[in-house]
């Protein structure tokens, strides 16, 4: 998977609990996926549309009624299920807030190794600089990346690195995602 559509993915706060319910084997009705997932009934729908519109969602022909469509994932979709369900595995409920964040997930996929800022703005071309400070400074806050000053850089750079649970999302999301190297 090319990380320009893992960044689509993640632009919508329920698609990856989505995904993950769907692999689980939660049935594709609306209300069953938002007892798994916790979503709001406006939030499900608006993350339901985008994953269709990309392809890895479709309504199945001939089942359920017009008003409560029943859906299944595509085979593309397959793939991207079976990632977001191998990042809720790993985390808590406590860190589904930060995971639910636009950009969380892709930061981390990007920092497979230390990396300095503007190399992750490289990898992740239509993130804002205050998006990505934002989000690297609650992952700082919840200890998931650790940053470091290289004070011998004129002017100094500031270093980032995954520790704990951003390093597990780091090494999973990594091993299916393609980064392009500069």
């Amino acid at each position: 998977m090319d990380i320009s559509l893992f960044v689509n993915i993640t632009s919508r706060a329920w698609a990856v609990p989505i995904l993950s319910s769907l692999h689980e084997g939660v049935a594709g009705r609306q209300a069953p996926l938002l007892t798994a997932t916790g979503a709001s009934r406006s939030a499900f729908a608006q993350s339901i549309e985008h994953l269709i519109k990309m392809g890895l969602l479709e309504r199945n022909p001939g089942h359920g009624h017009p008003l409560r469509p029943e859906f299944r994932l595509t085979k593309a979709g397959q793939a991207a299920a079976s990632l977001a369900n191998r990042i809720h595995i790993a985390s808590k409920n406590e860190d589904q807030n930060l995971l639910r964040r636009s950009w969380t997930i892709p930061i981390l996929t990007s920092l497979q190794r230390p990396r300095y800022f503007n190399e992750i703005k490289r990898d992740l071309s239509t993130i804002t600089d205050r998006a990505l400070s934002q989000s690297l400074k609650a992952m700082e806050t919840r200890h998931w990346v650790r940053r470091s000053v290289n004070d011998a850089a004129r002017p100094p750079r500031s270093l980032y690195e995954t520790i704990n649970f951003g390093s597990k999302v780091s090494q999973i999301a990594g091993t299916e995602i393609n980064i392009p190297t500069n």
